[in-house]
């Protein structure tokens, strides 16, 4: 290829990512987070009567009918969990949205859960879940914006477009030199080149990660537009009606009695007949009371890929038993079903188990890496260097350039400052947890509040010590989560808690594993801030003579 493609393509690479890194650094620091939502949630969660025990499926009919004499609004969309864990609820919950809210807005939802009492009563209330592994989601999704609504989701689709780019065009950069280069890893004093081979060993191994991300970013961010061309082309304009839960054509006039609905023991029986791979962990049933009443019977098939995050459904009438629909079902599904199923199993990693989750978590970790990284061989190519020779280099490190200063400040603060934010939001959940009348209020003010005030600090102290300082953070409120449940479990009248189970146990030995990295990061910071070459943007000298 001509030598003068190759800088275009070198020219399109480094402001697509240097456009991008950032967003996709918070992105991709969330992501691998919401890997691991459920342990979180379970970490999060305090120990509650109402919680980590499942409702026996005998006491479910009772339930249902007498919830939705009391509270009508219920049987448009409900729960029941049949597995337990400590933050899942042992009874029926409902969530009302306020009208005109957007579907992924979960700012303003409103949570209630029904729970049967000894004497065969009901009660029934508003309860406050943690909010933590949404707002968590919601940053990955929308890439830190302080909103989930349509106009951020069509930022993150740029983004995504700009990441699609940058990997092409880093593709076409280093085909003439990828054989020789692929595994070169020069170790020494030349740091830039270090990062350099890095930057691309790093990249090209985890190309095809990196491809399905950006692609799977794109059309989720795009799905409404896309949606929509897919009705005015195929569906000629009956979107609704085509994706309709299938049934019987003859609706009856009248509302429907719950009380009439087949067990769930029942309906579980039916599925494992249709499916004997799939295992049950939660039904969620729709407008029981109308024509076109269902239930989703949400679980996973360890022998086949997810459809969702939360894994797969199979729709049943709940009056007659019959299966209506399959499309969501894991391992019987259709294959234009499976080929869009696919895009959400390869971005959410709901296929291999656990294994293949941290395989995503250590690749996405890898990734946030790579868009820092990027950023530091920007700041590295453009940064003005001392002289070596001659009577000039005497004067001491040269200023430099206001654009490299800026970019600096703007990547330690943006990057470590969505580390601390996301690790101090976590410690929140058990310390605000009774203490405040809005948790999940608190989630977001105490994030966007530790995110601003580290890019703040980064731009006034400077690249260099802002580092040092920052890192230092994200290490003690990493540090805090394990130290809040060690706390927990020596004091627990201090109203924290703890968890015996494995998967909340993983949230502490993981985090305490993260605040040693970062420790480890700030020490090497400060020994390159102190000793390294003075005209570096990350030396304390070259920030004293800006």
């Amino acid at each position: 290829m001509r030598s003068e493609f190759i800088r275009i393509y070198k020219s399109v690479h480094t402001w697509t990512g240097i456009v991008a890194g950032m967003a996709l650094f918070i992105a991709f620091y969330a992501g691998v987070i919401t890997l691991f939502k459920a342990p979180l949630a379970r970490w999060a969660t305090p120990p509650s009567n109402a919680y980590g025990r499942a409702l026996s499926l005998d006491e479910v009919p009772a339930l249902i009918e007498r919830t939705l004499q009391q509270h009508p609004a219920a049987g448009r969309d409900f729960q029941l969990q049949l597995k337990a864990a400590e933050h899942l609820p042992q009874g029926l919950s409902w969530q009302l949205h306020p009208p005109g809210a957007d579907e992924h807005d979960h700012a303003a939802t409103r949570h209630y859960l029904a729970t049967l009492q000894a004497d065969g009563s009901v009660q029934a209330g508003e309860v406050q879940p943690s909010g933590l592994t949404d707002l968590i989601d919601t940053l990955h999704r929308v890439v830190g914006l302080p909103l989930d609504s349509d106009p951020t989701r069509w930022v993150m689709g740029v983004i995504a477009a700009l990441y699609a780019m940058a990997l092409v065009s880093g593709v076409i950069v280093l085909l003439p030199s990828l054989l020789k280069d692929l595994f070169a890893l020069r170790v020494g004093r030349n740091l830039k080149r270090m990062w350099l081979d890095a930057h691309n060993v790093v990249g090209i191994i985890s190309l095809p990660f990196h491809l399905v991300m950006a692609l799977t970013a794109l059309v989720f961010a795009w799905h409404d537009g896309f949606y929509a061309i897919q009705d005015r082309l195929i569906h000629g304009g009956q979107w609704g009606s085509a994706f309709a839960i299938r049934g019987s054509t003859t609706a009856p006039a009248a509302p429907r009695d719950p009380a009439a609905m087949l067990p769930p023991a029942e309906l579980l029986g039916r599925v494992q007949a249709q499916a004997p791979g799939f295992r049950p962990s939660a039904l969620q049933y729709l407008n029981v009371t109308g024509p076109r009443a269902a239930v989703r019977v949400w679980g996973d098939d360890p022998q086949a890929h997810s459809p969702r995050f939360a894994g797969g459904f199979v729709a049943i009438d709940p009056y007659s038993g019959k299966i209506v629909s399959t499309d969501f079902l894991p391992g019987s599904q259709s294959l234009p079903n499976a080929l869009i199923a696919s895009f959400f199993a390869l971005h959410f990693g709901t296929y291999g188990g656990t294994p293949l989750q941290w395989m995503y978590f250590l690749l996405g970790l890898a990734g946030a890496w790579l868009f820092y990284g990027g950023n530091l061989l920007w700041l590295e190519t453009r940064r003005a260097k001392a002289p070596r020779n001659g009577n000039d280099a005497a004067a001491g490190p040269p200023p430099q350039r206001r654009n490299v200063r800026w970019m600096a400040a703007a990547t330690v603060g943006v990057c470590l400052g969505a580390v601390c934010g996301i690790s101090l939001s976590i410690v929140a959940a058990k310390w605000l947890h009774g203490r405040v009348a809005d948790l999940n209020g608190w989630h977001h003010a105490l994030y966007y509040a530790t995110f601003f005030s580290a890019v703040a600090w980064a731009f006034w102290r400077g690249a260099a010590h802002a580092a040092v300082h920052l890192l230092w953070l994200a290490a003690a409120f990493t540090l805090a989560i394990p130290a809040t449940s060690l706390l927990g479990w020596c004091l627990p009248a201090s109203g924290l808690w703890v968890h015996a189970s494995m998967a909340a146990l993983g949230v502490d030995v993981t985090a305490l594993a993260g605040s040693l990295g970062f420790a480890w990061l700030a020490r090497a910071t400060a020994q390159r801030v102190a000793h390294g070459p003075a005209d570096s943007i990350w030396s304390a000298r070259s920030t004293a003579s800006a």
